[in-house]
């Protein structure tokens, strides 16, 4: 894409921060494992962790997110910009979705408003990761500035 930047100058900064939030994700999900063991893999009762509501099976999602996220950052070579972009999207979307479903019987993630919150705000942030991070070669990085200087 042309108005995504090439070899911006934060990019080590926004792949640590890509970094913390699939750290973030594997931690959550750990404690979420932790705190509903012996319950229901769907569970809906009152299962709280970090103040989100959480059951197994959305703990192991998110550990499973979270490492995707952590190995594309370890791989980087652009591999992580397209990974936090996807899982991006993907995230905002479970994240409405979990709004839509939070008080009825199809919340099968337990979700609270906290919840869906900080999914979209990790989701945000997964995609602004993905939009600043990416690394080209010296003329990708001309070619982005050409096109961005013409209006």
């Amino acid at each position: 894409m042309a108005h995504t930047p090439v070899n911006h100058p934060a990019r080590p900064i926004y792949r640590a921060i890509g970094g913390l939030t699939g750290l973030y994700l594997v931690v959550f999900g750990v404690l979420g494992v932790i705190t509903s063991a012996g319950n229901e893999f769907f569970a809906q009762d009152d299962t709280r962790v970090l103040g989100q509501g959480t059951n197994l099976g959305f703990s192991l999602v998110s550990i499973l997110l979270g490492i995707v996220v952590l190995a594309g950052t370890a791989l980087g070579r652009n591999i992580d910009v397209m990974i936090n972009q996807w899982l991006a999207y993907v995230v905002m979307a479970v994240s409405l979705a979990g709004l839509a479903f939070i008080r009825t019987d199809a919340n099968i993630f337990n979700f609270n408003v906290v919840t869906v919150i900080v999914l979209m705000v990790a989701g945000l942030v997964l995609l602004m990761v993905g939009m600043y991070g990416k690394v080209g070669s010296d003329e990708e990085k001309e070619a982005w500035q050409k096109a961005r200087l013409v209006l």
